[in-house]
């Protein structure tokens, strides 16, 4: 049913893009060139293309909005990631003493870059006898 109603809103589309550019604009329209005789006249061409532009610019949205409530009833109302299946990551209560993603803890030393005092000991001096 849902292939039925989009094949018959694209030939729509077609349809009404067709007619738009029939009609007599600013500058003439891509079918209104040449002379005005024929079997109608070109008022009466412009009120027949503007009322098949009414119609099919209303069938056009019904079929859209039928779409749209196919599309909707299909759907279930469930997440994309309920539909492939997917799981999140499972959360461990705590994580090892030595990691490096928690925070210090306030007893420790506070994390500073050695500088060049620290990195020799100092050595006790003793008397010269």
């Amino acid at each position: 049913m849902e292939n039925v109603i989009l094949t018959v809103h694209l030939i729509l589309a077609l349809l009404l893009v067709g007619v738009v550019l029939l009609q007599r604009s600013e500058g003439g329209g891509l079918g209104m060139g040449g002379g005005g005789g024929g079997a109608m006249t070109g008022r009466q061409a412009a009120n027949a293309l503007t009322r098949a532009t009414w119609v099919l610019a209303a069938a056009f949205i019904c079929t859209s909005i039928a779409l749209t409530v196919l599309a909707a009833a299909g759907s279930g109302g469930g997440s994309v990631i309920d539909q492939i299946g997917g799981q999140t990551a499972p959360v461990t209560p705590d994580a090892p003493a030595g990691s490096d993603l928690l925070p210090p803890t306030p007893n420790a030393q506070p994390l500073t870059p050695p500088r060049a005092d620290d990195a020799a000991p100092a050595v006790p001096q003793t008397p010269a006898n």
